[in-house]
């Protein structure tokens, strides 16, 4: 409570650097997605691409994209550019995997009453796969979360600082209040976010509960 106003700014770091890069990563792989789809001969280099992307460690990555980028060091920009990549590396994939779950049939009868390739994808295909892709969202911003709190012990302002206060008041003893707000706070988040993309899944795709409820 002393530190109320301290942690709620922590809080508030942290719900945007998860967030913003799961969005901007979205917007970059609902393309790729589409085309690893639509040119089946560019799907395994682009999941290969991606999925050494999400190798590389997260410290490194972190450091690694100042210089790369021309930022400077702890710049606002720096965790999100960092996050965004894990977020496509993640997405790309799902994507691809949640056109592909659309039957031929669906896209056969789009075609054959008059829809063009542009909206039979966006009336047709992406809303059938948003169940696909939401899943994927789901473990990207709870990895995201996690990664951020990454983030704090190179000094980026996050939940990720209450840990490394922790670790900083625990001598000679341990002092534990710090960490446990911070792994309790991180958790809460991960769940809102969750919850979040659940019902946002189940507004979008009201053909579904129609077809549960019969």
């Amino acid at each position: 409570m002393d530190h109320r106003s301290e942690d709620l700014g922590f809080l508030w770091d942290h719900v945007w650097l998860s967030a913003v890069p799961v969005i901007i990563g979205l917007v970059i792989a609902l393309p790729l997605g589409w085309l690893a789809r639509r040119y089946t001969w560019t799907y395994p280099p682009l999941m290969s691409i991606t999925g050494l992307l999400y190798t590389i460690p997260s410290i490194a990555l972190f450091v690694i994209v100042p210089p790369l980028f021309g930022l400077k060091s702890l710049d606002p920009l720096q965790v999100p550019i960092a996050l965004t990549v894990y977020s496509v590396a993640l997405l790309v994939r799902v994507v691809a995997d949640g056109l592909a779950s659309v039957p031929d049939e669906v896209t056969q009868a789009a075609t054959a009453i008059g829809f063009g390739r542009m909206r039979r994808l966006v009336s047709v295909e992406l809303p059938i796969a948003v169940p696909v892709i939401a899943a994927g969202l789901r473990v990207a911003t709870v990895s995201n979360v996690s990664l951020v709190a990454v983030a704090g012990t190179i000094g980026m302002d996050n939940l990720g600082r209450l840990f490394d206060q922790g670790v900083q008041l625990s001598t000679p003893t341990a002092y534990y209040p710090p960490i446990v707000l911070g792994i309790v706070l991180c958790v809460l988040l991960a769940l809102a976010f969750d919850v979040l993309i659940v019902l946002g899944n189940r507004l979008l795709t009201p053909w579904r509960r129609a077809v549960i409820s019969q």
